[in-house]
């Protein structure tokens, strides 16, 4: 797990993380020694759970993103990340195979989208939309399955592995309103993306050696990109827009699959498109990214 993160922290970026299915089977430590382990590390801005709240699981949080500094938004976040631990496997006995996201954690969830929404469409600068959230867990939800494969980017190469109960985190996302889309890992395989009812579900493609894979297919990983967008004033406003691709380990290092998850004002989403604009500077403090654009460019963070 430290070499994992390595990287990250020899180049001072920024990371945060959740916990998968097998991460606990060690004879040393248990999920909650795992993220304390974890949050303990430098650069992370991960956390075991909110303070003086009862939940289930241990990685619960969210993230703000600050808008540009000296912009009207530099004190609200525009865009949302929320993370949830969804768990290894049932903790019910007469429920067989593997964890979901339990109530309490969903009840968190939507206290929080709420309490952002109501503070991003509220004075100072007012918004006339909620900043667009992106959710990130394990475990695939069962609406994985409901997409149709003719109309997804990415493969299906094995089954979806998720828990054998519907505990409606779906449903729960719909209703909170500002999801846009969502991130899971788990089946090594599969790396594909599809929307379904405005959220897209995608796989972030297997990319660690250390577990199955399948020959010739080359490990991956997905990239998830945000854009800023200007005001009639040219000052920064909220985000414009989110991109999301996959990095291929080959002699290439590749990139496959780009798309666009949403834009504003749009409602084609899903939409192929490859319009890349340069980087910025993402600065952490807390529990909040600061986007500081570079050259008068529009792209805000790569998670």
């Amino acid at each position: 797990m430290d070499a994992a993160f390595a990287p990250a922290i020899a180049l001072k970026i920024p990371w945060a993380a959740v916990l998968g299915n097998h991460d606990q089977e060690n004879p040393t430590l248990n999920r909650e020694g795992l993220m304390q382990h974890i949050v303990g590390m430098a650069y992370t801005l991960s956390r075991i759970n909110p303070d003086g709240l009862e939940i289930d699981g241990f990685g619960n949080y969210n993230l703000e993103v600050a808008g540009v500094e000296g912009s009207g938004l530099a004190n609200k976040s525009v865009l949302n990340l929320y993370f949830l631990d969804s768990g290894d496997y049932s903790t019910v006995s007469k429920i067989r195979g593997y964890g979901w996201i339990k109530v309490s954690q969903q009840m968190w969830f939507l206290n929080v989208s709420s309490h952002l929404q109501n503070l991003f469409m509220s004075k100072p600068e007012p918004q006339k939309e909620p900043a667009p959230g992106l959710v990130y867990f394990h475990i695939p939800l069962p609406e994985f399955s409901s997409l149709d494969t003719l109309k997804i980017s990415g493969v299906k190469q094995e089954g979806i592995s998720s828990a054998s109960v519907n505990s409606g985190f779906f449903t729960t996302m719909l209703e909170a309103g500002d999801v846009k889309a969502v991130f899971t890992g788990h089946d090594h395989i599969n790396d594909f993306c599809g929307e379904l009812h405005g959220i897209h579900l995608c796989y972030a493609g297997g990319f660690g050696y250390h577990a199955y894979g399948k020959a010739g297919w080359p490990r991956r990983a997905r990239v998830v990109s945000a854009y800023l967008e200007k005001t009639r004033s040219g000052s920064w406003g909220g985000v414009r827009s989110i991109k999301t691709w996959k990095r291929l380990d080959d002699k290439n290092l590749s990139t496959i699959d780009t798309e666009i998850l949403w834009e504003r004002g749009n409602e084609a989403e899903g939409r192929r498109k490859t319009r890349i604009t340069a980087d910025a500077e993402v600065l952490a403090k807390d529990n909040i990214l600061q986007l500081n654009p570079l050259d008068g460019n529009e792209k805000i963070g790569v998670i």
